[in-house]
């Protein structure tokens, strides 16, 4: 790791594009704050400078997430329990310098994948445009990532996991959606999916008998239909429908959890709420 005083740092990539970020908890490389700290300018949101920020250079990566991604870095939205070497997060610093009008952030992930229709990330706000109906809010049970309780996992009409209640985060830094890998194991059976060259993976022929997965939290059902969690591409040139679904094991004392990550997040707005530390949800506009 060596460190810089980098003076201004323009972060265009983060915040808007029709790609997903392509790396879990368990996968993203170690990072250290700089030693020095300086303005962090971030388009294309006019006017918005962040004095003082410090950030983090890595200079060794595990892996080749930032090989084969389209984005450049990270930029995090977690509490500051999170943050590496005590820094003040990105978000803090625009809550301390009055730059944003409420504190809170919110997400919308574009399911156009063909890049013609931008996601967007907004800071101080949200976009009803981008969600119908009213926003259903979340208490936050732990300050650390975004952690929520679930009251329940069904596939189909029957509750398969959680029934006695678990804890999950909801986390755009995270692709697929992730549960502990006995769980997922079920689940992936449970959908007709088998595994193929190290993933999971059904025939695309099936769709439209496949059951729906849905998510209790708070009174609320959040369900995916099978077009929502099969992620569909051209594989030499044959159809190809891998699970959005993927084993992730942590361990406690901060696990095991699930993670509703981008598979879930791009069917559902988000908004995260500092202020009044919850997360509200409501179905995304395409």
């Amino acid at each position: 790791m060596r460190y810089y005083d980098r003076q201004v740092q323009d972060s265009r990539s983060c915040l808007r594009g029709g790609t997903r970020p392509n790396c879990s908890h368990s996968q993203c490389p170690a990072r250290k704050p700089n030693a020095g700290g300086g303005l962090l300018l971030l388009g294309p949101v006019e006017g918005l400078t962040v004095e003082g920020q410090q950030f983090g250079e890595s200079v060794k990566e595990p892996g080749q997430t930032f090989v084969n991604a389209e984005f450049d870095g990270i930029l995090g939205l977690g509490y500051p329990s999170l943050a590496a070497g005590g820094v003040t997060p990105v978000f803090d610093n625009m809550m301390a310098q009055n730059l944003v009008d409420l504190p809170i952030f919110s997400v919308y992930l574009s399911s156009d994948l063909q890049g013609s229709s931008d996601s967007e990330l907004t800071f101080g706000g949200y976009d009803p445009s981008h969600f119908s109906g009213t926003l259903n809010w979340i208490p936050v049970t732990k300050q650390g990532y975004w952690q929520i309780a679930l009251d329940g996992i069904l596939v189909g009409n029957t509750v398969m996991f959680c029934s006695e209640g678990c804890q999950a985060i909801v986390d755009t830094g995270t692709s697929l959606l992730t549960g502990p890998s006995h769980k997922i194991k079920e689940l992936q059976e449970a959908i007709g999916a088998t595994p193929m060259d190290g993933e999971y993976a059904v025939n695309c022929a099936n769709l439209n008998m496949m059951p729906n997965v849905a998510f209790l939290i708070n009174g609320v059902s959040y369900t995916l239909s099978p077009n929502a969690y099969i992620l569909q591409d051209l594989v030499d040139g044959m159809q190809f429908c891998g699970s959005g679904f993927q084993g992730l094991d942590i361990p406690p004392p901060a696990g095991p959890l699930w993670i509703l990550g981008d598979v879930f997040i791009r069917q559902f707005y988000a908004v995260f709420d500092r202020g009044n530390n919850q997360v509200g949800l409501a179905p995304t506009v395409p």
